[in-house]
């Protein structure tokens, strides 16, 4: 049986994420050899974010192991507690942004459904992600006014 401490685990940190948004992670799921849920461990230092306000498909839920976090969610900023859990609803109603509002780092526990293909919508930045789900196809981030026609650069019917 693998077995992880939430408490006790080291979280990675990408030192490419920017300012705001440094914090580190596990994922969870992985180092457990789990497929059925997506489980992630967050570490947020003073004043950072997981991620940007954005929204998925999938309900999501959020714990919080330690310290405080103000969640942004669509009808206003929510302060939880060590202790507290949150389910943000697939689509528009579910968007959050969970940042560390203390002096001492927080940790919390997020996990969803998801698999991928995935799509998350950021609404302040007007992007859509797409996470196709195979190393062959790259994550895609593109700005909702870059849209094509369904047809462009289609052939017609016939022989190829």
């Amino acid at each position: 049986m693998k077995r992880v401490n939430v408490f006790e685990v080291k979280c990675e940190y990408d030192t490419e994420d920017p300012e705001g948004y440094r914090s580190g992670y596990v994922k969870l799921a992985e180092a457990l050899g789990a497929s059925a849920l997506n489980v992630n461990l967050f570490e947020l230092p003073a004043g950072k974010s997981a991620s940007p306000y954005h929204y998925e498909y999938e309900e999501e839920w959020l714990i919080v192991l330690d310290g405080a976090v103000v969640v942004r969610a669509p009808d206003g900023e929510h302060e939880l507690a060590r202790g507290d859990a949150v389910c943000f609803p697939p689509g528009a109603e579910g968007a959050h942004k969970a940042t560390n509002a203390g002096v001492e780092t927080a940790r919390v526990l997020m996990f969803s459904s998801s698999r991928e293909p995935a799509v998350a919508v950021y609404p302040d930045s007007d992007k859509i992600g797409v996470w196709p789900g195979t190393a062959e196809d790259k994550v895609m981030i593109h700005r909702r006014d870059g849209q094509v026609d369904y047809w462009d650069g289609e052939r017609g019917a016939g022989p190829e």
